[in-house]
């Protein structure tokens, strides 16, 4: 029987990824992205919309055994450039994303007393980045929100992991980002950007994995060691 998963920000970099990789083995995966690729488009940091599609998605799929929310929003800046909306926008999206998405599959998951999340942080979660503040701080945030759900969804049946890359060649690295500059490639033990496909194994991995939760794996290149 094939199993059902959803990807939110399924329509490029590591939700594309992990999306291509979880039917690649078998499972039935519908996306959520803002993006018209998506199967449903909806905004992650709306509530409203994310229930209403996930409630559209198990009504013709079938309850949910994984959720992954890869859905995110970079930018770097200086913290004194950092506006009230530039950080609102940022938490919704990352934490508010994640919130919204696990609040609307619990109920099903806790039912049948199984399922999956794995969340899509950042390495920049455990070590900071220069003019990465708020970023930062919302992949932080998505650590802390994890390891609570993990602790308190602990023998029901439903886990709750994490992945927090480094850094990634996705469309979210602009090309002059410093990420992609030879001088810090040079830095890394493998002088590489990881692939979203490399992190997408990571996320199919806690998605099987059924003694993990609470757990935070960093597929970073070296990055953090």
């Amino acid at each position: 029987m094939s199993r059902n998963a959803i990807v939110t920000g399924s329509a490029s970099g590591i939700g594309l990824a992990v999306t291509e990789l979880l039917r690649a083995q078998g499972w039935t995966v519908t996306g959520i992205d803002l993006s018209e690729a998506a199967d449903h488009v909806a905004d992650v940091s709306d509530p409203a919309a994310v229930s209403a599609a996930i409630t559209a998605i198990q009504s013709s799929t079938g309850d949910v055994d994984a959720l992954v929310t890869a859905a995110g929003h970079y930018e770097r800046s200086p913290i004194s450039q950092i506006s009230p909306a530039a950080l609102h926008r940022m938490l919704r999206v990352h934490v508010g994303g994640l919130r919204n998405a696990a609040r609307a599959v619990l109920p099903s998951m806790l039912a049948r007393g199984s399922g999956a999340i794995v969340a899509v942080t950042s390495e920049l979660a455990i070590g900071g980045g220069d003019e990465d503040a708020h970023y930062a701080a919302a992949k932080g945030a998505i650590i802390g929100l994890v390891r609570s759900l993990a602790a308190e969804l602990a023998g029901r049946g439903v886990r709750v992991n994490a992945v927090a890359p480094g850094p990634t060649d996705t469309p979210l690295l602009a090309a002059d980002s410093p990420w992609r500059a030879t001088e810090y490639l040079a830095t890394l033990p493998n002088r590489r950007l990881t692939t979203p496909q490399e992190v997408a194994r990571v996320v199919e991995f806690l998605a099987d994995a059924s003694y993990c939760t609470g757990e935070i794996i960093s597929p970073n290149g070296g990055a953090v060691i």
